[in-house]
């Protein structure tokens, strides 16, 4: 599939593309919002692999509109909101509810640049109200997968079952065997009693290459980029 991209803008990386693996485990069906949609690789990828319906939401007006060109451009039918997620409302209840979210802590040092700020920190869209907002739209026995910073996991597994939405599944993602964890990625569940099944960690480079597990994910995904500006 081919995306474009912000030339000097945020532009979607590995990360994205490990979710999107992560998620067509589970072999979605149904309505899917993808939250924090980005130009859309996330919910195009699996609109293009599976019979759902995506909606994207995406607060930034040069992402959404490039998010609308990479639907059109690999022929999928998505519709693009383009509003803040603690402002999005709809009638209708998702069967998934996917996000790859600006994830970094703020203690952090942090970008001046108001675009890419916007895309890497969580203080535009905190862990509690993020939850909650999942919870009132998903639906009965819902899916919600996403992925985040490793180091807050302890605070993103309480304000999951804060809400009612139970862990199923976890991963945490490594850059090399001797590394931390640098990401983890969570499958969770509305109205669940499920016990956690925490997955074998996923080491992503084998020396200085790509480890084959990573290799595979990226020839399944098969994304191609184009860096443009937008007027």
């Amino acid at each position: 599939m081919l995306f474009y991209q912000p030339d000097g803008g945020y532009c979607f990386n590995s990360d994205s593309i490990f979710l999107y693996d992560f998620i067509a485990q589970a072999r979605p069906k149904g309505r899917l919002l993808d939250v924090g949609g980005g130009v859309g690789v996330i919910g195009l990828l699996l609109a293009r692999d599976f019979d759902v319906a995506p909606t994207l939401v995406e607060k930034q007006p040069l992402m959404a509109e490039l998010a609308e060109r990479n639907a059109k451009i690999n022929g999928i039918e998505a519709k693009v909101v383009r509003s803040d997620f603690l402002d999005f409302d709809d009638e209708v209840q998702y069967d998934f509810i996917i996000s790859n979210p600006p994830f970094y802590h703020p203690d952090v040092i942090q970008s001046q640049n108001a675009h890419l700020n916007a895309c890497r920190y969580n203080i535009h869209l905190p862990i509690g109200p993020f939850f909650k907002k999942v919870k009132r739209l998903i639906a009965p026995r819902g899916h919600f997968v996403f992925c985040y910073d490793a180091s807050q996991v302890a605070e993103l597994l309480s304000q999951l079952m804060a809400v009612g939405l139970r862990p199923e599944r976890m991963r945490f993602v490594h850059p090399k065997r001797e590394r931390p964890a640098k990401l983890v990625m969570i499958h969770a569940r509305n109205q669940s009693r499920a016990r956690c099944r925490v997955e074998p960690p996923f080491i992503v480079f084998d020396g200085d290459d790509y480890g084959p597990e990573a290799t595979a994910i990226f020839e399944k995904a098969r994304t191609h980029t184009i860096k443009c500006k937008i007027s």
